[in-house]
């Protein structure tokens, strides 16, 4: 199924937290949401209209510190515009085709602007998204559907030798999207253990202890900074209310790149497994998310450390060759997050299947992690694309950060709630993601449609020349 690309909008949201986010070398307290609007037109002729959103999140992508989070908005904003005007170029083609088609050349224009890899591939991330959006539109297909069928015409890309045997119909064919996925919860590295202090007092839950007596959580995602004594203590204080959890709870580490080598999270890791207070909560972490800094988290191996735990990359994967590449050096799992790519993470999902067939073993997996996904599109296609994955948990923490959808259109907000009164909630004024016994309902999402039965109030957000 080809499409033609007639126009792409792209639009600005402010976004204030209601609380910091304190994760790597940042705290976030506020960051612009990018929409992208995009319409096509089929070879019948039939058009539709599709939307994708995701934060501008500063001191991720690129971690520079002599940038400041306005130049790393802007960074965004460039790969952004890169985007649209790449693929407005682009003629027919398949929604996959499109996609491949840019990818070489969006990575080399961005570099030509100073941009990383990770950056440039932002804004196809979204593009991408809003078009398959509107090709289930047209098609009136769900994005399961549509990804089961292969609508898109995904296949091995000529330079992935890895994956051109792969059967890959018959892969995505096989996906059986779940109904349900845990809700994992984040602790950031400011966020309160116990009450203690000045409080928001807004109704919502600020401490661990709140967070799980409200929503449930039996998933959880610790944060660690590198400062080793501090790291521990930290670990102990989250553990000793973790433990009261009478049933069993599951837990994984993120490094954020804040480790110099695998020598030195090893080492973590063997304290936190030597530390009595941190028994039960040592035998709970699952894995370990990028702990070396990516400028080097490639150049060496580290079977030694996943031979105790596993270990995957997140900001390293930042092109379709990087998880092959971690293979080799013993990661065996990697991230799925719509702001690297829907294509990626389906093609990393087959690599995993592949390559567990031919090892006999299940080491290679993938998570879903979050960048402080906001509700409405952003969380809808994200959780979408893990459901479809059949991944039992995924990693939220927009809905703890910020306050719902408080401050966009009543109208916006009662339409969301209506089309997913599943997966939301209206609470303390305002709609809200709903986690029941730590778990997000979403079987609304196999709608027509990529994840979304409603599309946001495009009037009343900032265009973006």
């Amino acid at each position: 199924m080809k499409l033609s690309v007639t126009s792409i909008d792209i639009y600005e949201r402010d976004v204030k937290l209601r609380m910091p986010f304190r994760f790597g070398v940042v705290t976030l307290s506020e960051a612009p949401q990018a929409f992208v609007r995009a319409r096509i037109r089929l070879e019948n002729g039939i058009e539709a209209e599709g939307g994708a959103a995701e934060l501008l999140a500063p001191k991720w992508f690129d971690k520079d510190p002599a940038l400041s989070n306005e130049q790393n908005f802007d960074q965004l904003r460039a790969s952004l515009a890169l985007a649209r005007d790449a693929y407005l170029a682009s003629g027919e083609n398949t929604a996959f085709g499109h996609s491949m088609d840019i990818y070489g050349p969006q990575i080399a224009l961005g570099a030509v602007q100073g941009l990383n890899s990770l950056v440039a591939c932002y804004g196809p991330a979204l593009v991408d998204r809003a078009l398959l959006d509107a090709l289930c539109r047209a098609l009136g297909i769900s994005f399961y559907q549509a990804i089961q069928k292969n609508i898109p015409a995904i296949t091995a890309p000529g330079w992935q030798a890895d994956l051109m045997a792969f059967d890959m119909d018959e892969f995505l064919a096989g996906l059986k999207p779940r109904k349900t996925i845990a809700a994992r919860h984040t602790v950031g590295l400011l966020d309160p253990i116990t009450a203690s202090g000045k409080r928001l007092d807004d109704g919502l839950p600020e401490t661990l202890e709140e967070v799980i007596q409200r929503y449930g959580h039996r998933w959880f995602k610790l944060k660690v900074s590198g400062d080793l004594p501090a790291d521990l203590e930290r670990l102990a204080a989250i553990a000793a209310v973790l433990d009261r959890i009478p049933e069993p709870y599951q837990a994984t580490l993120d490094g954020n790149e804040q480790f110099a080598s695998a020598e030195e999270i090893r080492d973590l890791w063997k304290r936190i497994r030597e530390e009595p207070r941190l028994k039960r909560l040592a035998s709970s972490i699952v894995f370990i998310e990028q702990p070396i800094k990516r400028s080097h988290a490639l150049a060496g191996d580290i079977s030694a450390l996943a031979e105790d735990i596993p270990v995957i990359i997140d900001e390293s994967d930042d092109s379709l060759e990087a998880f092959p590449r971690a293979r080799r050096l013993g990661y065996t799992g990697v991230s799925s997050k719509t702001c690297k790519g829907l294509y990626k993470s389906l093609l990393n999902a087959a690599r995993c299947r592949l390559w567990n067939m031919e090892e006999s073993t299940n080491r290679y997996f993938m998570s879903a992690e979050d960048l402080t996904v906001q509700a409405g599109l952003a969380l809808q296609q994200d959780l979408a694309l893990a459901a479809l994955l059949g991944l039992t948990h995924v990693e939220r923490n927009g809905h703890h950060y910020v306050n719902g959808m408080a401050g966009l259109p009543e109208a916006e907000q009662a339409a969301f709630l209506r089309a997913h009164d599943d997966l939301y909630e209206r609470s303390h004024g305002a709609v809200r993601a709903r986690i029941v016994a730590g778990n997000l309902e979403i079987a609304s999402l196999a709608c027509p449609g990529f994840a979304a039965a409603a599309h946001p109030d495009w009037s009343s957000m900032r265009s973006v020349q």
